[in-house]
């Protein structure tokens, strides 16, 4: 009994943090806030300015993660806010846990900056390349989408635009991280896609039958702290990417598509993403296209440890239909 009493204590807190968290996002749509989220790097370097130590309305508290004084916000919202963990004070200033940012007519909320959480749920450059390819594959798409997923979902920004895009579709996001699922449940309530469900699957493992588009933009990186939004497993963050290769291409449809965005870390001149992808889709079952969309990015990896033998990190689009 006291089990179940505390289990639906924390269900009613948790629930009341999500309201909250839903309000405020209702409240920014309503006030015209828009936040474009720039690469940690020029995060790190704009807020380093002098006249930016704190913020002076509302896009410094939620997008740029600065600190702030109570003035800034209406005593009974910030009261709200802490009590539902929304923003909360070190050091003699507030500072808000989350960020939201803007991608079109979507707000979307995620972790503040720094995303040193190992859940930290992740949103920036990449999510704004990942949008623009969905957006493209579905202007070209002419076979129907009767059932998606997003792998990986973080934010849920692909499931949110393949649900807002063909509202008749069934449209999952699917995480093995929980903070990115209750992310993702808000933003999609936030953005009103009542044909989208979120749900707890490590890579397909947890989610039955086969789909007419599969999303993917999984971490491509190696990183040392094992963030789940930023490691990629192997030697040089590819193993995760490829898994998502294999298990997708037996779950699609005749004519269905897997969307692949992801990073590769460039040896001696070589794809060595490419070379092992091209031996999973060897045979006449698939027919594909691989484009690199930016050939260098994340530079500043390469100074660390495991990356002594790379050239550049490029982020890449694989894209696969069934045939037959």
């Amino acid at each position: 009994m006291v089990d179940s009493a505390l289990h639906s204590l924390v269900c009613t807190a948790q629930f009341q943090a999500d309201q909250a968290l839903l309000h405020l996002g209702r409240r920014l749509l309503a006030a015209g806030y828009r936040f474009v989220t720039p690469t940690p790097l020029t995060q790190q370097r704009v807020n380093a300015r002098a006249q930016n130590r704190l913020a002076s309305d509302l896009r410094g508290v939620f997008g740029w993660s600065r600190p702030f004084t109570e003035q800034l916000l209406d005593a009974a919202e910030l009261a709200e806010l802490e009590q539902a963990g929304i923003v909360d004070k070190q050091d003699g200033h507030w500072r808000s846990t989350v960020r939201w940012s803007s991608l079109g007519t979507l707000l979307l909320a995620h972790s503040a900056f720094p995303t040193d959480e190992p859940d930290a749920v992740f949103f920036g450059p990449d999510s704004y390349r990942f949008a623009s390819l969905i957006e493209e594959h579905l202007r070209q798409r002419f076979a129907p989408v009767r059932r998606a997923v997003d792998i990986g979902c973080g934010t849920g920004v692909g499931a949110l635009l393949v649900a807002k895009a063909r509202p008749a579709a069934e449209v999952l996001a699917v995480d093995i991280n929980p903070k990115a699922l209750r992310l993702s449940a808000i933003n999609a309530e936030l953005a009103e896609a009542h044909n989208l469900r979120v749900y707890h699957s490590n890579v397909l493992e947890s989610v039955d039958g086969r789909f007419d588009l599969i999303l993917a933009n999984p971490p491509y990186m190696h990183d040392s702290q094992r963030r789940t939004y930023r490691h990629g497993g192997g030697a040089l963050g590819e193993q995760l990417s490829l898994r998502i290769l294999a298990e997708a291409l037996p779950r699609l449809r005749r004519d269905g598509s897997l969307l692949l965005y992801t990073g590769v870390a460039m040896v001696a001149g070589e794809d060595p993403f490419l070379g092992a992808a091209r031996t999973l889709l060897a045979g006449d079952a698939y027919g594909w296209t691989y484009r690199e969309l930016d050939p260098d990015v994340f530079g500043e990896e390469l100074e660390k440890t495991g990356y002594e033998q790379v050239e550049r990190i490029a982020v890449v689009a694989l894209t696969v239909t069934r045939l037959r």
